[in-house]
């Protein structure tokens, strides 16, 4: 059995095309997967503030109540992570940018000693690696132009932490009229069928 993690960040909810191919690869997945979902539209996380960090550079045992809380978000999130098999983000396209609700659980799986360390020849990541599938759903067209700031960005951070198995499925075009909305849809669904092969053999 497969352990699969889905981080949706989708402000639209299950309303959302992100959090709908989240959706239907997980039925791809078929049955033989326990499923542990992140839906940070019903439960976003707060920005990360400097008391949060130094709750994580305080031994466990020195901690304060609030500062087991506030360790907390981040620990959390790196053992669901660890924990996991298989990874899928689904991220829509607020702003030529990734949502800030997703940045904030970014912020917290990168700590340096646990997902990351610095050597004399630069980082390495920490983090076992395993397939992240990341549902990029946009309104217009942007993939392969400059005004993608998802993809480079994403690549850069899931590498830095250990993860290279990257694998981008883009749906494009949604605000662009029903017939291109549904064709880019179509075109989505069928890759991550073919994905979803992949990643339960």
């Amino acid at each position: 059995m497969k352990n699969v993690l889905v981080i949706n960040s989708s402000i639209s909810g299950d309303n959302g095309h992100s959090h709908k191919l989240s959706q239907a690869f997980i039925t791809e997945l078929g049955s033989d997967i326990k499923v542990t979902e992140i839906d940070l539209n019903k439960a976003p996380l707060p920005h990360l503030e400097m008391a949060e960090i130094a709750a994580w550079m305080t031994a466990a045992a020195d901690r304060t109540t609030e500062q087991e809380k506030l360790a907390g978000y981040s620990d959390n999130l790196i053992s669901q992570v660890q924990a996991a098999d298989v990874i899928v983000v689904g991220v829509p396209m607020y702003n030529f940018g990734i949502p800030s609700q997703l940045k904030s659980v970014l912020d917290r799986l990168a700590r340096a000693g646990v997902t990351f360390k610095y050597t004399e020849t630069g980082p390495v990541g920490l983090l076992a690696d395993k397939p992240v599938i990341v549902l990029a759903t946009r309104g217009g067209l942007y993939q392969g132009t400059a005004a993608d700031s998802q993809t480079p960005f994403l690549t850069t951070f899931f590498n830095f932490v250990g993860l290279t198995q990257l694998h981008f499925v883009y749906a494009e075009g949604l605000n662009m009229g029903a017939e291109a909305a549904e064709k880019a849809l179509v075109a989505a669904r069928q890759q991550l069928g073919q994905l979803s092969e992949k990643v339960a053999a």
